[in-house]
């Protein structure tokens, strides 16, 4: 990727979301810099500038899920979730809404997953009136929302520490086959679950990676979903156009001494003061905060994300990843499959039986799945999509029409409340009423 000659636009537009903060806070930082050292025309007076009180930074603790939601008004919950191979996740909820009073109802169940570098903020970062979350509970639903191991909110472990390198041996088959499954379980394990077999599950990109591994692997669990929504589905990755994977796809999509180095450790090692400075930077009350709606301009032009939401998503984004999370996605974009991650010839032999890691039986999904994808996604092509699709016996294709919708736009979009969030809760409530008995 030749700089010189690509915008800050065109970069952030053919790079997946998850590397679009990342890119948001160098900019961030550069104008910062940028905007002080063009003042500066004469010597600096330093007793002055440190004895100006504006310049001592007092920095308020990063807000959780569970705090932006309460300042809406909404009951917010925090539960820490212990899976099979030992890690601690940090999972969120709204348990009913405070509109509706309706907390000593039976409400149905749904849990939302995030995409690859992100977390459970993504979901509120719209606001009240139009963020997928406050909508489902607004409608009558038990909303929880999951966070990965290794994200910023899923960083412990019941015997491993986060600095330790063993803890970041995992991909998103791990995340699909512990993760998932023990917060579907917990959930049906609330007082308000009990009584419920089954939830709806609402994934975006990475989220609906872990749900064909779950499903297709774990068949057993299709029983535990009423209705699927999968946004921008990742599986097969063959036909994507990112610039990004395809030039980093040869190097580290194939077990050889780059992906070695690059393998089993954390992506953007995380930073709890980086993170709150840019967290800090970003609030409405803050002096630099005009510092931080430049970057958002700058990076976010055209009109289609919601501008009110991007200083959230920056404050709060990159949330963390495993780097064998990315590398089981560029095997699969190498590959042309969906299958289980590749060690190595004489490792697959030693966990699979075969040189080759297996394909995940899709066809083995049989809870009901509705797709929604976009011709401008440059991480789930159409053609991708419509392949997993063929393999699916109990689908429902939604394509956008909105030629421009992109990967990003599912979490992002101006209208997504209009376009995605009131025609899913449409779907689940109709599911409701036919499965209600009444």
């Amino acid at each position: 990727m030749c700089l010189p000659t690509i915008s800050w636009h065109q970069i952030v537009g053919n790079t997946s979301i998850m590397y679009q903060p990342v890119v948001v806070l160098l900019t961030l930082a550069t104008l910062a810099l940028g905007s002080y050292s063009a003042a500066v025309v004469e010597p600096i007076d330093f007793y002055k500038l440190y004895d100006n009180p504006e310049a001592h930074l007092a920095l308020k603790d990063k807000a959780t899920t569970a705090d932006r939601t309460a300042l809406h008004g909404y009951p917010s919950e925090h539960h820490h979730i212990n899976t099979k191979d030992g890690y601690v996740l940090g999972v969120f909820r709204i348990p009913y809404s405070h509109k509706l009073q309706n907390q000593n109802a039976k409400r149905p169940i749904v849990f939302l997953q995030h995409g690859l570098g992100s977390c459970s903020d993504a979901w509120i970062l719209q606001g009240p009136n139009d963020s997928l979350p406050y909508m489902l509970a607004d409608a009558g639903y038990d909303v929880w929302m999951g966070n990965a191991r290794g994200t910023s909110y899923s960083r412990n472990h019941t015997k491993l520490s986060p600095d330790h390198p063993t803890f970041w041996q995992f991909s998103w088959h791990e995340i699909a086959i512990y993760d998932i499954t023990a917060t579907i379980d917990y959930a049906l394990n609330t007082e308000n679950g009990k009584g419920q077999d089954a939830i709806h599950y609402v994934g975006h990109s990475q989220g609906t990676t872990v749900f064909f591994a779950l499903m297709s692997w774990l068949p057993d669990y299709n029983d535990k979903i009423k209705t699927a929504h999968l946004f921008a589905p990742v599986a097969i990755m063959k036909n994507l156009s990112s610039r990004l994977v395809r030039s980093v796809g040869p190097y580290l999509g194939h077990k050889n001494a780059y992906s070695t180095l690059f393998g089993s450790q954390e992506f953007l090692p995380h930073n709890e003061f980086i993170m709150a400075l840019f967290f800090n930077i970003c609030q409405p009350d803050f002096m630099l905060r005009p510092v931080c709606e430049g970057a958002v301009e700058k990076l976010y032009a055209g009109g289609r994300v919601n501008m009110t939401a991007m200083p959230e998503a920056m404050a709060t984004h990159p949330a963390g990843c495993s780097t064998d999370q990315m590398l089981h996605y560029l095997q699969e974009q190498q590959s042309g499959y969906f299958r289980q991650y590749d060690h190595g010839t004489r490792k697959n032999l030693e966990l699979y039986g075969s040189e080759d890691p297996p394909e995940y039986p899709v066809e083995q999904i049989k809870s009901l799945v509705h797709l929604w994808y976009a011709e401008s996604d440059a991480l789930a092509a159409v053609e991708d999509v419509e392949a997993i699709a063929e393999r699916l016996p109990n689908k429902v294709m939604h394509f956008m029409e909105d030629p421009e919708w992109n990967h990003g736009d599912f979490a992002l979009n101006r209208e997504v409340r209009e376009y995605v969030n009131e025609p899913v809760i449409a779907i689940m409530e109709e599911y409701e009423l036919k499965n209600s008995g009444a």
